[in-house]
């Protein structure tokens, strides 16, 4: 039986987008983009929450032509055909009940924006109060507390009609009442630009510069740790995407690099982390083809060099690829579908661990049977790591199914549940992962909302200590001009 092991990039946090919003949005997206309207949605980065302990996360964050130059296994939408000069007709005629239930904005509820110049600038503060019913995600150390999170937001984007540049800076705070230990505060500056060469060419760059923390709970934190662990990150990538009418292509180069701090044990002990220090740096490459409307193939291949710290006689530097192939379906707003399959791989320095390799597959699906309901399903197989930046292997399998519905035109309802199965690498240690999520979200004017959330997580493992059972109830309140 073959071990199994590969670096990924950071999983989003529960209930922040769906396959269904991402393949809608993208559509309308590139349909800007392609009438030469400036393309503005920024290449979001998510935070890790406390209540991730799933490999596969129960949403997405929306990718679309052309950032999936960037990020080219995520899923994509099919291609526009249509000509050129209908575009722009086309892109006018999208109605708000045309976008996905989650992310449409009905008129009187879209934010302003301050423009200044050719620059519009769009603020936002988020704060709610969070009450966990297992704080350290542990079947010893149970306690629960209530907790306020602060997040403030400023985007700032171009309003060119050609080329752009597209600015966020966020922060999140969060402030436990009887544990400060947990306390935390997470900044983030992410940025990227595009270089429209001709209609049919593009340059892409994005970057991030942030200081972020690992929860308590989550599979990348320190077994035994009952604080967040610390670590600073500075990435960038450089892709050039080429249109051939059916054909699109791509290929890129990034790089990142990780400094990590010292989080704490129960003991009191310190646990350093400085061995997961490092940078790795990756070559991708996407190719696209739409045979019609409704029919599209795709291939992404990455290759990865991975210079990390590790410690004395075991290294973990380590080199590699991940392959990813299969079709795209759309039949118009009704039924959207993305299914594929690959192969990765990773050999590394450190002859105890050697090379490891597995095939992986993805099937997602959305159906929307009225303007009203999204349906998503997916089943996916993924083969990742349980720290962000080391060698122990999971092999997840995870089938999830979720729908969106308008119950009003400012009152939408989301809920989802997952079941997944984990196998361990390097250890006897299989786990079954059940976990919910329900949102309800009332728009009170263009200026204000609430949500009120609920979202129920159970691991059960082969090795007691690492099962646990956890509750999280809270409500936001965002304020956005």
């Amino acid at each position: 039986m073959s071990r199994i092991a590969l670096k990924t990039s950071r999983l989003p946090e529960v209930g922040q987008c769906t396959l269904g919003s991402a393949l809608h949005l993208a559509s309308v997206i590139r349909a800007r983009f392609q009438t030469g309207v400036p393309l503005t949605v920024p290449l979001l980065i998510c935070l890790a929450s406390p209540a991730q302990a799933q490999v596969v996360p129960l949403a997405f964050t929306p990718v679309a032509p052309p950032w999936n130059a960037q990020r080219l296994f995520e899923p994509t939408p099919l291609p526009d055909l249509l000509d050129r000069d209908a575009r722009e007709d086309y892109r006018e005629q999208i109605q708000p009940e045309d976008m996905p239930v989650k992310t449409r904005q009905q008129p009187g509820y879209e934010p302003i924006g301050i423009r200044s110049g050719s620059w519009m600038y769009n603020p936002s503060l988020a704060a709610g109060l969070l009450y966990d019913s297992n704080i350290f995600s542990s079947n010893v150390m149970k306690r629960s507390d209530i907790a306020a999170v602060v997040e403030p937001n400023l985007r700032a984007h171009t309003l060119w009609e050609r080329h752009g540049i597209d600015l966020k800076l966020d922060a999140q705070t969060i402030l436990y009442n009887q544990n400060p230990g947990l306390n935390q505060t997470n900044a983030s500056l992410k940025g990227n630009a595009w270089l429209d060469v001709s209609p049919d060419l593009m340059v892409l760059t994005a970057f991030q510069a942030a200081h972020l923390n690992e929860g308590v709970g989550t599979l990348s934190s320190p077994v035994n740790a009952v604080q967040p662990t610390p670590y600073d990150l500075f990435s960038g990538d450089v892709s050039v995407r080429k249109e051939f009418n059916r054909l699109t292509t791509s290929v890129g180069m990034g790089a990142a690099s990780y400094a990590y701090g010292t989080t704490r044990a129960q003991d009191g002990s310190a646990i350093d982390q400085s061995s997961r220090d490092g940078q790795i740096y990756t070559l991708h490459g996407r190719v696209d083809y739409a045979f019609s409307p409704i029919l599209g193939w795709f291939a992404g291949v990455e290759g990865n060099q991975r210079n990390l710290r590790g410690t004395v006689g075991h290294p973990l530097d380590s080199d590699g690829y991940r392959v990813l192939s299969g079709v795209t379906i759309g039949l118009t707003h009704l039924i959207t579908a993305e299914f594929g399959g690959g192969y990765v791989q990773q050999r590394f320095v450190d002859p105890t661990i050697g090379t490891v390799a597995g095939p992986t597959y993805r099937a997602m699906l959305t159906w929307s049977p009225t303007r009203l309901l999204d349906v998503h399903f997916k089943a996916e197989q993924i083969v990742t790591e349980t720290a962000e930046t080391g060698s122990t292997g999971v092999l997840a399998n995870a089938v999830q199914l979720g729908l969106d519905y308008e119950l009003l035109r400012n009152v939408v309802v989301s809920l989802a549940g997952s079941f997944e199965r984990d196998r361990f690498v390097g250890q006897l240690r299989k786990d079954n992962v059940i976990s919910t999520d329900s949102n309800i979200k009332y728009l009170m004017n263009r200026f204000a909302s609430v949500s009120v959330f609920h979202r129920y997580l159970k691991r059960d493992s082969d090795i007691p200590v690492f099962s646990f059972e956890k509750h999280q109830v809270g409500i936001n309140v965002t304020a956005q001009f």
